[in-house]
C-alpha cells in the first residue's frame, strides 16, 4: 500500500465534515491553510456563494474537486424536477471541472413498499443522466448506503448492486466506496476487486462507525475511532487499481461539527496519516 504519511497530496477533504462551522469560501482558504490540495463541495455551500464565485474561488486556490456533492434521489414524486436538477449538477460539477458526480439515488417513492420498483426507476433514470453527462466528459459515481437508508435514502445498498447496475449501463459511472456504508459487507473485498477490474471505482471515502451511535446519519466518527478495518479496505482498493484521493466525509452533529475546524482539519489529516 502507499505510504499516506508521505503523499499528503493524496488527502482530500470533504466540506460536509466541517459544514457547521465554514463557509466555501472560509473552507477554500482553511485547505489553503492546512496544505490540502483536494476538495469534495456539496452544493448547498456552492449555492450560498454563487456558482460562479465558487468556481473562483476554487480555481484561485489551485484546489482540485475529486468529488461533486451530490446528484441523485431519483425516486422523488416530481421525476421532472428530479431530472432538471440533476442535469444543473452536472453542469456545476463541469464548472468546477471535478473528477465525478457523486449519485445518492433515492429510497422508496412515497407511498410505496416496492423496493424492486425503486430500483427499476434508479436504473432507468441514470440511463437518462448519462445520456446528458456523457457528451460533457463528466462521470457519475454511484455511491451505495447502508441498508438502513433502504426506504429514504437510496435502495442501492452493497456494491454488488451498484456493480450490476453499472455493468447494465454502461460507460461513463463508476463507484464510490464508502467505509461507512460498505465495511460490514461480506462480498466487500471480492465485489471491491469486481469494481476494479472493470475500472470504475472513482472515490474512496473514510470516516468511522461508533460503538454506540447516537445517530445513524449524523454520528460519524473521526477515523480510528470506530470498529470499521479502514488501512484494510483501503489496502483492497488500491490492489483493485485505485490510486486516487482518500476523501475524509465526517457527519458528526454532536462532536466534530462543534469543535474549531481547524483542530478538525488538523486531526483528519493526522489520522489520515496513522490509520487510513
Amino acid at each position: 500500500m502507499r505510504d499516506l504519511a508521505a503523499h499528503p497530496e493524496l488527502f482530500s477533504l470533504n466540506t460536509a465534515t466541517v459544514r457547521m462551522q465554514w463557509s466555501l469560501a472560509q473552507a477554500v482558504e482553511g485547505c489553503a491553510r492546512h496544505g490540502i490540495r483536494a476538495v469534495a463541495l456539496w452544493r448547498d455551500k456552492v449555492a450560498e456563494a454563487g456558482l460562479d464565485r465558487a468556481a473562483r474561488l476554487v480555481r484561485d486556490a489551485g484546489l482540485r474537486v475529486n468529488d461533486y456533492c451530490r446528484g441523485g434521489m431519483f425516486t422523488a414524486p416530481d421525476l421532472e424536477a428530479a431530472r432538471e436538477d440533476n442535469r444543473r449538477a452536472v453542469d456545476e460539477a463541469v464548472a468546477f471541472g471535478a473528477d465525478c458526480l457523486c449519485l445518492v439515488v433515492g429510497g422508496l417513492p412515497p407511498g410505496s413498499k416496492d423496493i424492486a420498483a425503486a430500483r427499476r426507476i434508479v436504473a432507468d433514470e441514470i440511463a437518462l443522466l448519462l445520456d446528458y453527462a456523457r457528451p460533457l466528459g463528466m462521470k457519475l459515481a454511484l455511491e451505495p448506503l447502508h441498508p438502513m437508508y433502504a426506504a429514504d435514502r437510496a435502495c442501492v445498498n452493497t456494491l454488488r448492486q451498484a456493480n450490476d447496475l453499472c455493468d447494465r449501463l454502461g460507460p461513463g459511472i463508476g463507484v464510490a466506496v464508502d467505509v461507512y456504508h460498505l465495511w460490514w459487507d461480506p462480498e466487500l473485498e471480492g465485489e471491491i476487486a469486481r469494481a476494479g477490474r472493470a475500472g470504475r471505482i472513482l472515490g474512496f471515502h473514510v470516516c468511522d462507525w461508533l460503538v454506540p451511535t447516537t445517530d445513524l446519519l449524523l454520528d460519524r466518527g473521526m477515523m480510528g475511532d470506530g470498529v470499521i478495518d479502514i488501512r484494510r479496505i483501503r489496502g483492497w482498493v488500491e490492489a483493485a487499481g485505485y490510486d486516487g484521493f482518500v476523501e475524509a466525509e465526517i457527519f458528526s452533529a454532536n462532536n466534530w461539527w462543534k469543535r474549531d475546524p481547524d483542530d478538525v482539519v488538523k486531526t483528519c489529516l493526522e489520522r489520515y496519516r496513522s490509520v487510513c
